[in-house]
């Protein structure tokens, strides 16, 4: 038999111990949180405020020379070329972004469907997709520029193989291709990240919601589209304002792709080429013009980032 004052006991030993950690110090919260606090201080918060910092100054090489003001931003905005040389890789960035939305998530949601309703090689393939984006974009570029090379890459002597002589072309040399091949390249670097969110969104949905469509009479495309993708649109906030501030952000693929340049005639040319540039290739004034124009670039990003992910909030509820 149990003793009736053990029972009694056994609340009160509930409640010390909750007790316990309803009084954690906050030292030990504090102690967790600070490694990853330093980090974002020393990596993120010190380089932006130095940014900001200089961008109010003249700079003679690394000498500071005085207070500019908004002189650099005024520089930058109207001085050529960099005046011209913005809003066309501003633009880039913008076409950028429309055509990876277009390929690279349409595309992973379609995986994602199929891995969900077809579950035997999951984990494979998802394994498969998810690797690329393992690799750094820079050897990314690098060897699909080689892919594509016009004398020696093995893309076009496929295509020359095969009878398609027109399509063997210099993709990274004509200024029509280049941008499009951009959007491909990084299109299947990424396309692994979007497809794991939108599985895990997938199987996060219960399942009676389709079959109870499916006995309505509904198709599994008509169920699909009416039931599962509406409640797929938190995942796809998320990715969308992922993707654009990473389409944004651009840098390292592009140089390896098209060099500092941009491409042929800056067909690539985008806001991040440009930070390098007036960085590393500008005149004396190179710190204070690149730090103004760091500036402006992480406005654009934040800015729109906040006004995208409100938009889709707001779509959401919507629904």
């Amino acid at each position: 038999m149990v003793r009736a004052d053990a029972v009694e006991t056994r609340p009160r030993l509930r409640r010390r111990s909750a007790g316990r950690l309803n009084r954690t110090p906050a030292g030990w919260i504090a102690a967790f949180c600070l490694p990853a606090l330093a980090l974002y201080g020393l990596l993120i918060i010190v380089p932006l405020g130095t940014a900001f910092y200089y961008g109010f100054f003249w700079w003679e090489g690394t000498q500071r020379a005085g207070f500019a003001g908004l002189g650099n931003y005024q520089e930058i905005l109207t001085r050529y070329p960099l005046g011209t040389e913005i809003p066309t890789a501003l633009w880039h960035n913008v076409l950028f972004f429309v055509g990876t939305m277009a390929i690279q998530n349409t595309v992973g949601l379609g995986l994602a469907v199929l891995l969900y309703r077809n579950p035997r090689f999951k984990r494979f393939f998802q394994t498969v997709f998810s690797l690329p984006y393992l690799i750094s974009p820079l050897i990314v570029g690098y060897i699909w520029s080689l892919l594509l090379s016009p004398n020696f890459g093995p893309i076009n002597y496929v295509l020359r193989s095969v009878g398609l002589e027109s399509w063997a072309l210099p993709w990274l040399g004509e200024p029509t291709t280049a941008l499009p091949v951009l959007v491909l390249v990084n299109a299947w670097q990424w396309i692994g990240g979007p497809m794991l969110i939108f599985l895990a969104a997938l199987g996060g949905i219960p399942q009676e919601l389709e079959e109870a469509a499916a006995l309505d009479g509904a198709s599994p495309a008509r169920a699909f589209w009416s039931v599962r993708f509406p409640l797929l649109m938190p995942a796809v906030g998320v990715i969308t304002v992922l993707t654009f501030i990473g389409c944004f952000n651009i840098f390292d693929l592009v140089y390896a792709l098209g060099g500092s340049d941009g491409g042929p005639g800056g067909a690539m040319d985008v806001l991040g080429l440009l930070y390098y540039r007036t960085a590393f290739e500008g005149g004396t004034n190179a710190i204070g013009e690149s730090s103004a124009l760091a500036m402006l670039i992480f406005v654009v990003i934040f800015g729109f980032a906040i006004v995208l992910e409100r938009l889709l909030r707001r779509r959401e509820v919507t629904q």
